[in-house]
């Protein structure tokens, strides 16, 4: 069913007022705002590769507030087990059963931080539940709920000890982006306002988790036109065929764009998706499913740029609105 232009304009007056809340804790970042909500309404997940003290646990919470949802923060560590994320089930003697005791993982919002400093195998108790919001414990399936969305982080300088991330478990998250240092202007004003360590705790909830699920939902009917879907394509191919590129982005690379634009489409309050869309999520949604060649990275090649120079090359489509 076709998205109404009143639909359209509804939405796109909930995201700015989503974004508005947020940004009463994380000042001056609403382009990373807008596309940790756009994830979370494309039913995505975010990494964030950044540096210590940038504002990503304020950012995981103040989603969760605005949300009116829970959150939870998981400290990864090379010790940290599977069980430790999803849960256990334990044998209770006075009842003389098993239960099942919920781990961080059930939450509407969780911060996975510092996520390569775990092991392969407690990575990967992630995979599941990212892929389908479903854990699997002892044989029986356990849903997070909905919304459900994980924030992850890994810091990109300090190495020692990390575990990297493998391709598998990259290609779940829907975008990758960096809040980074703030300008002048908003670093001075955190600093005036800096006796205040509990930022999150500004931000009031303005929309309920089923409200959230209606957004979704609404994405999901968009309108693209073949010729954009096209485009999309020929960016996904061209990463496969760079000479640069040693993997280029899968079918789930190319369908999470596909998702995303829609949402980010209707958060500027069109019910119809334009090139200009796919060209702004393009590096955000598709860059870090890349593998560069360690020879040309080695010269200075980075994935970011790969996409960038892609988007140069192939002509967009006229597009016409429907």
């Amino acid at each position: 069913m076709a998205v109404t232009h009143e639909q359209a304009s509804w939405y796109a007056e909930a995201f700015n007022k989503l974004v508005d809340n947020i940004d009463q804790a994380i000042l001056g970042k609403q382009h990373v705002i807008r596309l940790v909500l756009t994830a979370m309404l494309s039913d995505g997940h975010v990494l964030l590769e950044d540096f210590p003290g940038t504002g990503k646990t304020v950012l995981a919470k103040s989603l969760a507030n605005t949300i009116d949802g829970t959150t939870s923060r998981i400290q990864f560590t090379p010790d940290l087990l599977p069980s430790d994320v999803t849960g256990v089930t334990i044998y209770d003697q006075g009842k003389g059963l098993f239960e099942f005791h919920e781990g961080p993982i059930f939450a509407s919002v969780v911060l996975a931080d510092e996520i390569n400093r775990a092991s392969p195998k407690t990575q990967s108790a992630l995979l599941e539940v990212m892929e389908e919001g479903v854990v699997t414990v002892d044989g029986k399936g356990y849903s997070v709920g909905s919304p459900f969305m994980v924030i992850a982080t890994q810091n990109p300088v300090e190495q020692a000890g990390t575990y990297k991330l493998p391709e598998a478990q990259l290609d779940r998250f829907l975008i990758k982006t960096s809040l980074g240092y703030p300008d002048h202007d908003t670093a001075v004003a955190l600093l005036m306002d800096s006796s205040d360590r509990a930022r999150a705790t500004r931000v009031q909830p303005i929309i309920a988790g089923e409200s959230v699920a209606q957004m979704a939902a609404l994405g999901r009917g968009v309108h693209v036109d073949r010729s954009v879907m096209e485009y999309v394509n020929q960016i996904v191919t061209a990463t496969r065929e760079h000479p640069d590129v040693v993997l280029g982005v899968s079918m789930r690379g190319a369908m999470a764009l596909a998702r995303a634009v829609k949402s980010w489409a209707l958060s500027q309050g069109r019910g119809y998706v334009t090139p200009d869309d796919v060209q702004t999520l393009a590096v955000p949604v598709l860059a870090h499913r890349l593998i560069i060649d360690p020879e040309s990275e080695f010269a200075g090649v980075a994935a970011e740029d790969v996409v960038t120079r892609i988007l140069v090359d192939i002509e967009p489509p006229a597009y016409r609105a429907a």
